[in-house]
């Protein structure tokens, strides 16, 4: 008999349906009052605790678009749905980063340098308090613009740091090799990335273009190398450089990382080390008993447009700030006057420029006291100082004129207005109490094509100089002869 007729099996499926039914609604009324009454009170976001990363679950695969609002039986039941934890850390990391250094430790992604020379560069500055502090505190200036331009290229923020090893963040640091300018661009490697140098200007001082160019540099040499490390010993010993010494290591079969690279000189090798140690020292100041100053993590200097001449001075004075502080924000201008033929910026502390545009505005005398002279043949430097009631010290130093500089027809000088005293004051690019005069030797094999002259432009020295140093008595010179080259330059302390 069909199972549907027979009146016993449709009772029993009748009675089974009901029991299914009361099941299910039993089962729906328990899950109901167990998520009711165990559901714990919601925090806040300051009271929630971060998620621990070394707990979390794995992420569950991403839900269907009709998954997005999640179901919930009772309207008075909100189900909240749940989000990878992972990427809110990662989120809000980012925004509550309330000074740089936070923000600069953050984004530290570099891998160690394992090396003993790391202890070494971190006795170094710990033995050194006060020369941590000015250094801290003259990075504070231009640590934002760097940090902002490093993030939005996505590179490392160990970058930020590179310029405490370089030039002790100093934007008037002068090497003994013509490097200049916290990131101490070469003359040569300057001109390349577009960085202007003449006699009004050396933007490889600049804050912003300077900034701009190393990143550029640091940029292509990674792509380069595709290793940061190896990226940072390129920076200090040449791409070329680095580059063999990678090829003499694989062609032996030997790693290609940094701390493998042989026949580095010594200031490479101890290049990333003294940036680990910086690392170390910025990520946990306390434990080294330093303390780092404030530096907020917002702007600090805007740039405006100047296209009047202007006295360095004068600008200062109407953004209210001292010589030396103004020149802390602009030390790319090498003459005392900005020119306004060159349509340069000029950077302020943000709340200086409303300052400096009113004072601007209500200031009725001249904006400079100078006036050009174009140097004629026949002309000698004293007399065309004593015109213009200036010295010969006076006239090199407004100028930047150096000791064995050559004077040309043609060169363009910078002298009084008529009838106008004109003061020479420039700020300095270090304290005193920052600053020591140290004498280099260094050691000059001679090549082919070499000349005392030569060799005298490469240093920076004079020709009798080398000839005293070495005992000459002419000037004949032979392929592989050792010269000593003693060069004074100013340090940091």
């Amino acid at each position: 008999m069909p199972a549907e007729t027979h009146p016993f099996f449709a009772d029993d499926i009748l009675t089974s349906v009901v029991r299914v039914r009361c099941l299910t609604v039993l089962l729906l009324a328990a899950v109901l009052l167990s998520a009711c009454g165990g559901r714990p009170v919601q925090k806040t976001a300051e009271q929630a605790p971060l998620p621990s990363t070394a707990a979390a679950s794995p992420p569950a695969p991403a839900a269907a678009a009709s998954d997005a609002t999640p179901y919930s039986p009772d309207p008075n039941v909100q189900l909240v749905q749940l989000v990878d934890p992972l990427q809110t850390q990662t989120v809000d990391l980012t925004a509550q980063s309330n000074d740089v250094w936070q923000r600069i430790r953050r984004g530290f992604s570099m891998p160690t340098v394992n090396s003993p020379l790391v202890e070494k560069w971190i006795a170094y500055y710990t033995e050194r308090p006060d020369y941590v502090q000015r250094m801290t505190e003259r990075a504070s200036l231009y640590l934002y613009y760097i940090v902002e331009e490093v993030q939005r290229r996505g590179m490392p923020t160990e970058l930020a740091l590179l310029p405490f090893v370089e030039s002790a963040y100093n934007p008037m640091a002068y090497s003994r090799s013509r490097a200049a300018g916290m990131w101490q661009f070469i003359p040569s490697t300057g001109r390349l990335y577009q960085l202007k140098q003449d006699g009004w200007r050396d933007e490889r001082r600049d804050v912003i273009a300077s900034t701009n160019a190393a990143l550029d540099y640091l940029q292509k040499i990674y792509e380069q190398h595709g290793d940061w490390q190896l990226a940072l010993a390129s920076y200090n010993w040449g791409e070329g450089a680095v580059g063999r010494a990678v090829e003499r290591n694989r062609a032996k079969g030997l790693p290609t990382d940094y701390l493998s690279l042989q026949n580095m000189p010594p200031e490479t090798r101890n290049y990333l080390p003294k940036l680990q140690a910086v690392k170390n020292i910025i990520s946990d100041p306390a434990t080294f008993n330093l303390t780092l100053p404030p530096v907020g993590n917002e702007v600090y200097f805007t740039a405006i447009q100047k296209k009047r001449d202007i006295d360095l001075e004068t600008a200062a004075q109407l953004a209210e700030m001292s010589l030396e502080d103004f020149q802390a924000l602009n030390p790319s201008f090498t003459r005392p006057i900005i020119l306004g033929a060159q349509n340069a910026s000029i950077l302020l502390p943000k709340d200086k420029v409303a300052i400096f545009q009113n004072n601007l505005a209500q200031h009725t005398g001249p904006l400079s006291r100078w006036d050009t002279y174009t140097f004629r043949r026949g002309d000698r430097l004293d007399r065309v100082a004593g015109r213009h009631g200036m010295t010969l010290a006076q006239i090199k130093t407004v100028n930047n004129i150096g000791k064995r500089e050559r004077i040309t027809p043609g060169m363009v000088l910078l002298v009084p207005r008529a009838n106008k005293e004109a003061v020479v004051k420039q700020a300095p690019a270090a304290s005193a109490n920052d600053t020591k005069v140290v004498t280099k030797n260094f050691v000059h094999i001679v090549k082919t094509g070499d000349t005392l002259y030569s060799i005298s432009r490469s240093y920076d020295v004079d020709v009798n100089d080398i000839r005293d140093w070495n005992k000459l008595h002419n000037t004949l010179l032979s392929v592989g002869q050792r010269l000593i080259i003693k060069h004074d330059e100013v340090a940091l302390k």
